[in-house]
């Protein structure tokens, strides 16, 4: 049986087979079923705008995120959502445990749900996401027909042999200039640009998060305008002159404040998302009097030092990483406080490309490491002595991880090594730690927790410790 939508004062109601759901505008509304059928039981979170009416067809963005928090990935889009009139939906079934197949199949069941239920623009269908949600969406136009666009915000194109299709889609990448993929992403847009495959780079100032709605909301515009300039919706002479002039204003101002890389990024995609609208000669002189500017001859080439530098840097990370949990090394802990002291030079410096640059290797030795647990993890059998040697570097690199000092200690009191778990312990109330009832709840501790050493130690720190040997 079909689903039957009717609209009422506050919203759609949808009336299905032994239930009822009301679809409200202006909030997300989560764990909606994708099928009436008993044999599919995934869901999905939707958002419509307020001024959502039926008697209209409108664009939707299918946003992705792998750990299934469908709810979350759109509030954190909502705003921008808003702001340009588009619908949001988000699966809270995709997982990037499970095969590329089997999320690709989740992914189509929530689209043709969407498609079918509202009055979708058949050709304003767009997917993105954050990170490995952005990711996984590179991939999705090449297995489900009718997508027309991408946003993929903190991460770089899975795979860009599959970018050499017939039918490209236009892909709008969002990174902070503090992101650990700030540099991949900047060799994406090169590698994208020369095989004049139609994408636009955004930047902002920030790390890896999801970008501000202001931010996103410019994604969204710049697919608007290029729907506009295929024809596919109608020409809005105001929204486009009043974009323009938004854009223009922001690199002016990035100029003015000397920050010359990101108003010369804005003006260079510029050049292409108003080439369907307007002569560009005046963008161009505006990016030629700016290339000229001696500041931002020096904070390109300065840039682009601390780039090459950046990169031999990240290439001994993953050199010396591989090799230590290979080894079980753990005399290199030594090394690696030593390059986390090395970058904290970098995020103290008075230059800001080198604050940057910290930022960035800081995030990207965390990704790493957190990439290599989950690698271990998902071994048959795990490799639990590696596990430990990661949970040690973590602590390393940081040292409010209370969690990884935890799983060490726990770890080492069921091989008996109980020194090891007691020198951890006291490292991690000395970092401020303070539970202690998870503490003496501690899997594989029941012995340790009993001992005069555990109890002086938390004692110490925490005033009164559970068993008292005086």
């Amino acid at each position: 049986m079909k689903q039957l939508f009717t609209m009422i004062a506050l919203g759609i109601m949808c009336y299905a087979p032994a239930q009822q759901i009301s679809l409200r505008k202006g909030t997300v509304v989560d764990s909606l079923p994708v099928s009436v059928s008993d044999t599919i039981s995934e869901t999905f979170s939707l958002y419509l705008p307020k001024k959502f009416e039926v008697s209209s067809v409108w664009p939707v963005l299918f946003v992705f995120d792998m750990q299934g928090r469908g709810q979350q990935a759109l509030k954190m889009a909502a705003s921008a959502a808003e702001e340009q009139g588009y619908i949001l939906a988000a699966s809270d079934h995709l997982r990037d445990t499970l095969p590329i197949s089997d999320n690709i199949l989740i992914a189509n069941r929530m689209i043709n749900a969407v498609v079918g239920f509202l009055p979708i623009h058949k050709d304003r269908i767009y997917v993105g996401g954050f990170a490995g949600g952005g990711r996984f969406s590179t991939l999705v136009p090449s297995f489900i027909k009718g997508v027309q666009g991408v946003l993929v915000s903190g991460a770089t194109v899975a795979n860009t042999d599959l970018l050499a299709s017939k039918n490209p889609f236009h892909l709008i990448g969002i990174v902070g200039n503090a992101d650990y993929n700030y540099p991949e992403m900047m060799e994406m847009e090169e590698l994208l640009n020369r095989m004049k495959f139609p994408n636009q780079l955004l930047l902002f100032e920030g790390g890896h998060q999801w970008p501000e709605t202001e931010v996103l909301s410019n994604a969204l515009e710049i697919f608007t305008l290029s729907a506009m300039a295929k024809g596919r919706i109608p020409r809005d002479e105001a929204f486009i002159r009043a974009k323009y002039d938004e854009d223009l204003t922001q690199a002016n101002i990035w100029f003015t404040a000397n920050k010359p890389l990101l108003a010369n990024n804005r003006l260079d995609e510029m050049l292409e998302i108003y080439a369907p609208f307007y002569d560009t000669d005046a963008i161009r002189d505006s990016q030629k009097t700016l290339k000229k500017s001696k500041i931002f001859k020096t904070r390109n080439r300065h840039q682009n030092d601390l780039l090459f530098q950046e990169r031999l840097i990240k290439e001994d990370y993953v050199y010396y990483l591989e090799e230590d949990i290979l080894t079980y090394n753990y005399n290199n802990l030594g090394w690696w406080k030593y390059q986390m002291e090395e970058l904290e030079k970098f995020n103290s410096s008075k230059d800001e490309l080198r604050q940057l640059t910290g930022k960035r290797l800081e995030g990207y030795i965390n990704a790493l490491v957190a990439d290599n647990i989950d690698i271990v993890k998902a071994g048959d059998p795990v490799d639990e002595e590696a596990l430990n040697f990661l949970w040690m570097l973590n602590t390393v690199i940081d040292p409010r991880d209370y969690g990884s000092y935890l799983k060490i200690i726990s770890y080492n009191a069921k091989v008996n090594d109980n020194g090891t778990a007691l020198f951890y312990l006291e490292e991690l109330l000395k970092n401020g730690y303070a539970d202690k009832d998870e503490l003496y709840a501690l899997e594989d501790t029941a012995l340790l927790r009993l001992t005069p050493e555990f109890n002086d130690i938390v004692g110490k720190y925490l005033k009164e410790a559970r068993y008292d040997w005086d």
